[in-house]
C-alpha cells in the first residue's frame, strides 16, 4: 500500500467566498476551499481527493493545508479525504485504489473501451428503462485521431494490412482494452443526479448506414442510494468546551 489514512485526523474544509457582505456573510462562493488536517506522518507528502477525484498534493512533508477546487452544487454533500503518500508516488492518482471506500454520489457512470471494432462513423445512444436519454446520437469517433486500422493513419508505416501510427500507443491509454501492443481510450457517460431507487441503463450502437445493434445492451439493475442533501443555513448556536458539546441550529 502506497497511501495511508490511519494517523490523519481533524480534516476540516472552509469554503472561500468570492465576496463578503457588510454583515460578514459570504454572498457568493468562489469554487475553492481551504482544507486543513492533522497528520502523524512527518516524512511523507499528502494527497487530497474530492469525491474520489485527485485534487492535489502537498509540496513538503510539513504542509498541513491546501486550497482545492470544489463543486458549487448544493444538491449533494462532497467527500473530502486526505491521504499520506510516499514522496516517490506523490503525483500518482490512486482514485481506483480508494474508490471502494467511497459513498455513492447518486449518479451512474458507464464506461467501455472505444476499440477498433466500433464503426468509424457510428453513433451511440444511452437508454434508461427503454427511453433514450440523449436527444441525438453521440459520435463514437469524432475524428480519425487515435484510431488504428487499414487506411486510418499513415499508409505503409505499420504492419501489412494495418495502419497504427495514429492509434493510442502502449502505456498511453487504458491497458488491456486495445489490440496487442496498443492501448485504448474509454467512452464515458455520466447520468444526472438520481433519486433513490433501482435503475437499468442500456446502450445501442448505430453505424453510418443505419444498422443498429440487435438489441439494447443493458447494465442490469443498479440500486442508487444518494448521499444526504447538506443542511442549509446551518449555524453554531453554542459550544461547551469543558464538556465537548456542540449545539447546531438550522434556519
Amino acid at each position: 500500500m502506497k497511501v495511508f489514512s490511519e494517523g490523519i485526523s481533524k480534516v476540516r474544509a472552509f469554503a472561500i467566498p468570492a465576496g463578503v457582505s457588510s454583515g460578514g456573510q459570504a454572498n457568493q462562493l468562489a469554487g475553492t476551499a481551504v482544507v486543513k488536517w492533522h497528520s502523524s506522518y512527518n516524512n511523507m507528502l499528502h494527497q487530497v481527493y474530492v469525491n474520489n477525484r485527485f485534487a492535489g498534493v502537498t509540496v513538503e512533508p510539513a504542509q498541513r493545508q491546501m486550497i482545492i477546487p470544489i463543486s458549487l452544487s448544493l444538491k449533494t454533500a462532497m467527500r473530502i479525504e486526505v491521504f499520506a503518500v510516499e514522496p516517490g508516488y506523490a503525483d500518482v492518482d490512486f482514485s481506483d485504489e480508494i474508490s471502494s471506500k467511497q459513498i455513492q454520489a447518486g449518479r451512474v457512470k458507464i464506461e467501455f473501451p472505444r476499440t477498433d471494432n466500433l464503426p468509424v462513423n457510428g453513433n451511440i445512444d444511452y437508454y434508461l428503462d427503454g427511453d433514450r436519454l440523449n436527444n441525438r446520437g453521440i459520435k463514437i469517433w469524432p475524428g480519425f485521431a487515435d484510431k488504428g486500422g487499414f487506411g486510418l493513419s499513415s499508409f505503409g508505416m505499420s504492419d501489412f494490412g494495418f495502419d497504427g501510427s495514429a492509434a493510442i500507443g502502449f502505456g498511453k491509454g487504458n491497458f488491456g482494452f486495445g489490440w496487442f501492443g496498443f492501448d485504448s481510450d474509454m467512452l464515458c457517460w455520466q447520468s444526472e443526479q438520481l433519486e433513490a431507487g433501482n435503475y437499468e441503463f442500456g446502450i445501442k450502437i448505430t453505424d453510418n448506414s443505419g444498422n443498429e445493434t440487435q438489441e439494447v445492451v443493458g447494465t442490469g439493475q443498479i440500486t442508487i442510494i444518494p448521499p444526504a442533501k447538506p443542511a442549509e443555513r446551518l449555524k453554531i448556536e453554542s459550544f461547551d468546551k469543558q464538556n465537548g458539546k456542540l449545539i447546531l441550529k438550522v434556519g
